[in-house]
This record gives structure tokens, C-alpha cells and sequence, in this order.
């Protein structure tokens, strides 16, 4: 085969796989699914209980074990997760997840009165991990509030809850829920 043929061949598969939708690209392909991550947690509509530890200084106060309790709840006919965490307690919050476009996005109803927002890392695979995208009643280089969240599933059916805190601007501190379903 001459060049200007293999050339050519390789010209027409590129416009092929470039000029077809369905083909993902390397990049596209090591993506996460933002839609299957939205089902996955609309799969966990339910009550959760479980334990949480406190590292550092999250939200201006200092957290040991303690135990918790989560509910998950489908609302707007599909089209949103409400998650209560701590239900009836002093520390009750609320954290809504929901698609916006192609994104999923958290925003959390914070017992300290502010409302951060995240979105759905889709480069980061083996959890869903939010991302501070900005809030209201907040100013984020000053005030403390909930700067990040991580949700990993585990094999063995428990989900890992990661929330991480900044204040002043920099990294304040990290609560860890391990849930497992209510019996």
C-alpha cells in the first residue's frame, strides 16, 4: 500500500469516528456518567444509619464519633434526591441533588445558614465527587461552609459520605459518614 492510499485511509476512518456522535473520543470514554450517577442515588431512597467522625475543624466546630442517621427521598417526579441528614436534630440538613443539563449538581441546605453548591466531577471515577461551583449566603473566601462531597459505594453495600469544609479559604476540616441501610 503506498503512503498517499494509507493516507487516505486513515483520513476517512478519522472523519468516520470524529463525524459519528456515538463514537466516544478516549477522553469521553473515561467520563462519568452524570445521568447513571443521578439513578444510583435514586436508588438510595431509604433511611440510612450509620456512624460519623469529625477531622479538623469543620464549620467552626470540633466533631468526634457519633451516630447518624440519613434519609433519601425521590421528589418532583423523579427529577430530584432530597437527602435529610440528621432528621429532627439540632444539626438537621438538607442536601438536594438534581440535573442540570448534562451536569448533576448538590446544592446543601447548611445548618449554618448557607446554601453551597456543587457539581458532579465526571473526570473522577470510583465516587461521586462534587465540586464547590459557588452559593448563596456565603462568601467563600472568608466564611466557613461545605466546600466538597464524595459518595462511595462499597461492595460490601455501605456508602461512604464525605463532606469537606473550608473556611477563610483554605481546607478547615472533613466529616465521614459510613451508612448502611436502615433495617
Amino acid at each position: 500500500m503506498t503512503v498517499r492510499r494509507l493516507f487516505l485511509c486513515l483520513s476517512a476512518a478519522a472523519l468516520l469516528i470524529l463525524g459519528n456522535p456515538g463514537i466516544a473520543s478516549a477522553g469521553e470514554e473515561s467520563m462519568v456518567d452524570a445521568a447513571a450517577a443521578f439513578e444510583q442515588l435514586k436508588g438510595m431512597s431509604g433511611a440510612w444509619v450509620g456512624t460519623g467522625q469529625g477531622e479538623g475543624e469543620a464549620e467552626g466546630e470540633e466533631h468526634g464519633d457519633m451516630g447518624v442517621r440519613m434519609v433519601f427521598e425521590v421528589s418532583a417526579a423523579g427529577t430530584v434526591v432530597m437527602e435529610t441528614m440528621m432528621p429532627g436534630t439540632d444539626h438537621e440538613m438538607i442536601n438536594m441533588y438534581h440535573m442540570d443539563g448534562d451536569d448533576l449538581v448538590l446544592t446543601h441546605y447548611c445548618a449554618g445558614g448557607n446554601q453551597p453548591t456543587m457539581k458532579l466531577d465526571r473526570s473522577h471515577k470510583g465516587a461521586l465527587k462534587f465540586d464547590f461551583t459557588g452559593g448563596s449566603n456565603l462568601n467563600a473566601a472568608h466564611d466557613a461552609h461545605i466546600h466538597g462531597a464524595q459518595l462511595t459505594f462499597n461492595e460490601s453495600g455501605t456508602v461512604e459520605s464525605q463532606w469537606f469544609s473550608y473556611s477563610a479559604g483554605e481546607p478547615a476540616g472533613t466529616m465521614t459518614f459510613t451508612l448502611q441501610r436502615e433495617k
